[in-house]
């Protein structure tokens, strides 16, 4: 019998099948999210060997030079990013938003590209590119007779880093600036404010909650990051210290552990920043829907200034691209501004000898975006469609895996699960299904938020006739709510399955065999000896296809659904 609670608008009756999903996505937050994470942070403030609790471990880690530089470094490089990444960001969303510029749609489309690459593999190309003996210095070398050390260490990083990263802030800031009323620019234009001084005192002040917002990510994306600086040879940052710690010395290492809360706490940290700079300040618009910044029209010598600041970010933008898809067809590419000669050799050997990782990453990526809808649009339908107590944990347990860095989770599964015995007597952490979870858990807040939208505009008025008219809890969720939300659920799926594809950070602590190694893997692998770099450039360029591929069919499925949806 149903548990028949009063109803409210909006919200349905909660059935023992509400109630047993309940229970359910709880114990699997619970087991692959909660108790792997809580186990890095016990071990962190327990003493090795006793078990008591400790903050010696946290002294130590202060009292060793090595990790306060590199807790220092990752703060410098992150924050350094940011700012890099807003000189990229900031001029291309003004310019294509608060102007009459011809290809705005194209140049903020190119912006994003950077983001359907893993960082770590832009890395390589921007070595070859930007580094010490690479096509720009040596050109510069040559012409001019001094070279500029774009890549020399954490210079190096922070270039990678901003290049990668810098389209969070794009989208971000360009969408808070078409929400600006423009009553607002006009009434400071009225009083004198023009220019570069309304741009700082009156349009950037009102668009800043996206700039946080974008900004705030960047920080935490690479603050995390473990990949890039182990390929570029930086690994006096903490989340290569981390991984270094649990891989050289062992899961039993207390150091590790608190390197992974301490990532944890600044990631958090960075999160609550970034809300707490906007409580307490208005950014609502008098105009309703905003209306946009008046675009107004550059004349001669403006659109010839503008056109070569947006072609040189672009270039700047998109050289890992360009550099990486070069690379996949060079036969020798070694202190010259370009390579020797082309072949097919590199795609021949991958398809021939590596396909192996991309079966593998299909197989695990799929899994992973189909636990996340299910998931999702289970907690969707618990939180948005019935009173069930504590509901709101469920959402706020599953979104907290952004706070979580895939290195921490990777540790904690080690940790974790390592000690469970299958009876072939192979422990449990070291089974591929493992990195399945881990990349579903780590994707989860990405399908839910696109599984959460996509019910909020269905009416519960709907559910409401269909069991009036007889048709069970479980019917009218099948054969009504799931097909009204499927524009959603396949945006959720596309897009934890084209980042999963890409995941490294938690997968690199738990593959054991190359046999059962992901793409994001076997790049890594491939791009660790120069002998592995053209035929790693081939699978980075196999990777960079899927993942625009999945993006470019999300963005579909999205405009449909918002058609679909303003059409009835």
């Amino acid at each position: 019998m149903a548990l028949v609670l009063p109803r409210r608008e909006g919200l349905l009756s909660v059935g023992p099948g509400q109630l047993l999903a309940a229970a359910l996505i709880a114990v699997i937050l619970l087991l692959f999210l909660i108790i792997p994470v809580a186990t890095v942070i016990y071990v962190a403030f327990t003493e090795k060997g006793t078990g008591e609790f400790t903050l010696v471990n946290f002294v130590d880690f202060v009292r060793t030079d090595l990790f306060v530089r590199s807790f220092w470094n990752s703060i410098y490089v992150s924050a350094m990013s940011v700012v890099l990444a807003s000189l990229f960001a900031l001029p291309l969303a003004t310019l294509t938003t608060r102007f009459e510029f011809r290809g705005a749609l194209i140049i903020q489309t190119l912006g994003f590209i950077p983001l359907i690459m893993p960082p770590f593999v832009g890395a390589v190309a921007m070595q070859l590119l930007f580094g010490r003996n690479g096509t720009v210095n040596l050109l510069l070398d040559d012409w001019f007779g001094f070279k500029i050390p774009f890549m020399e260490g954490l210079n190096g990083v922070i270039f990678v880093q901003a290049v990668h990263y810098f389209p969070f802030i794009l989208v971000n800031v360009s969408a808070a600036l078409r929400n600006i009323d423009r009553s607002m620019e006009e009434a400071a234009q009225n009083l004198g404010c023009s220019g570069f001084r309304l741009f700082r005192r009156v349009v950037f002040p009102l668009a800043l909650p996206g700039y946080l917002a974008g900004a705030s990510l960047v920080f935490v994306k690479v603050f995390d990051d473990l990949a890039t600086p182990l390929l570029l040879n930086v690994k006096d940052m903490l989340a290569p210290q981390a991984y270094l710690r649990v891989t050289a010395i062992g899961i039993t290492d207390p150091m590790g552990y608190v390197i992974s809360v301490v990532l944890i706490i600044v990631s958090i940290l960075a999160m609550w920043a970034s809300a707490a700079a906007m409580r307490g300040r208005d950014y609502a618009t008098v105009q309703r829907g905003g209306g946009g910044l008046a675009k107004r029209k550059m004349g001669p010598w403006g659109n010839v200034a503008a056109y070569a600041v947006v072609i040189l970010i672009l270039l700047l933008v998109l050289a890992p691209h360009i550099g990486l898809l070069l690379l996949s067809f060079a036969t020798i590419w070694s202190f010259s501004p370009l390579p020797d000669g082309f072949t097919l050799a590199h795609y021949g050997r991958v398809f021939g000898e590596s396909f192996i990782y991309v079966k593998n990453t299909f197989i695990y990526a799929s899994l992973a975006g189909l636990i996340d809808v299910v998931l999702g649009v289970a907690i969707a339908y618990i939180v948005l469609r019935t009173r069930l107590f504590g509901r709101e944990w469920l959402d706020w347990a599953a979104s907290a895996a952004l706070a979580v860095p895939g290195v921490v989770l990777g540790i904690g599964y080690l940790r974790t699960f390592y000690g469970i015995q299958l009876p072939d007597g192979r422990p449990l952490a070291t089974l591929w299904i493992m990195i399945v979870i881990a990349l579903a858990i780590r994707r989860l807040p990405y399908a839910l938020r696109a599984c959460y939208a996509a019910l909020q505009q269905i009416s519960h008025s709907l559910e409401e006739a269909a069991e009036n008219l007889g048709a069970t809890k479980w019917r009218t969720v099948r054969r009504i709510v799931v097909p009204l939300m499927m524009g959603g659920i396949l945006a959720g799926f596309i897009s934890s399955f084209a980042t999963a594809a890409v995941e490294l950070s938690a997968t690199l602590m738990l593959v054991q065999s190359d046999a059962d190694a992901p793409l994001a893997y076997g790049l890594y692998v491939f791009m660790q000896s120069a002998a592995g770099r053209g035929p790693g450039a081939a699978l980075g360029v196999i990777a960079v296809v899927l993942v625009a591929l999945c993006t470019i069919l999300s963005h579909i499925i999205i405009e449909r659904g918002q058609r679909a949806v303003s059409g009835r």
